[in-house]
């Protein structure tokens, strides 16, 4: 995001940067953080700020809220599943069952399930906004985050999170995601890795660009997710 488009449009409509902050619930020094660039826009702030300004919030996230909320659900479908030890699932693996979700549906129907998109970095395929959206729901103590003596971040919904609603998903796209759940639930990080990494998407594509989902088409039946 460019962080200057916040200040333009705040300044277009004649709002200071204390107001701004205030509908944000954040002090002003946090708010001129965000304008500098410095910090990053949480998902709940950017709708507040879609209000502010009447525009749509993807103009400050990169994705449609639509997008965000389902891939949210998704989330949440595949924690429910028992996809780790004692609830808790790596979160590098579980950043590959999404992708898995997304481009196995893509595979099966010609379209995404939640709309995000990936893009190609060293340890897999990942929307931009997944650190983020993690972060988020850590914050709202939706989700619990545990470090290993190895580094490993491990996550599990928390009493809060297991009440998140997940009306999104028709009840074909949770059957899928139960599928692949089931498919890698023994599964360890480095082999899921190892599978998205060789896949036509992720190969095909060039380092740091947006994967296309058209890609996944041309693989094996056996190997789409």
């Amino acid at each position: 995001m460019n962080s200057s488009i916040i200040a333009d449009l705040r300044k277009q409509k004649g709002l200071t940067q204390l107001q701004v902050a205030n509908i944000l619930s954040i002090s002003r020094a946090s708010y001129i953080a965000l304008e500098k660039g410095v910090r990053e826009l949480c998902i709940a702030e950017a709708k507040k700020l879609a209000d502010i300004f009447g525009i749509q919030a993807s103009i400050f996230l990169g994705e449609s809220v639509e997008n965000f909320e389902k891939y949210k659900q998704m989330l949440f479908e595949f924690l429910r599943n028992d996809i780790a030890k004692k609830g808790r699932v790596p979160k590098t693996k579980l950043a590959k069952l999404l992708y898995l979700a997304d481009f196995g549906w893509y595979y099966e129907n010609l379209e995404s399930m939640s709309g995000m998109q990936y893009r190609k970095i060293q340890y897999g395929p990942v929307p931009d906004a997944y650190f983020r959206i993690v972060d988020d729901l850590y914050e709202q103590r939706k989700l619990d985050i545990q470090q290993t003596e190895e580094g490993a971040m491990l996550i599990s919904q928390t009493r809060k999170g297991s009440n998140e609603p997940v009306d999104l998903l028709s009840g074909k796209e949770k059957k899928f995601i139960a599928k692949i759940a089931k498919r890698w639930k023994d599964k360890n990080t480095r082999e899921i890795v190892d599978f998205t990494h060789n896949q036509m998407p992720y190969k095909l594509c060039e380092d740091g660009a947006y994967i296309s989902y058209e890609l996944i088409t041309q693989e094996d039946p056996g190997y789409a997710y």
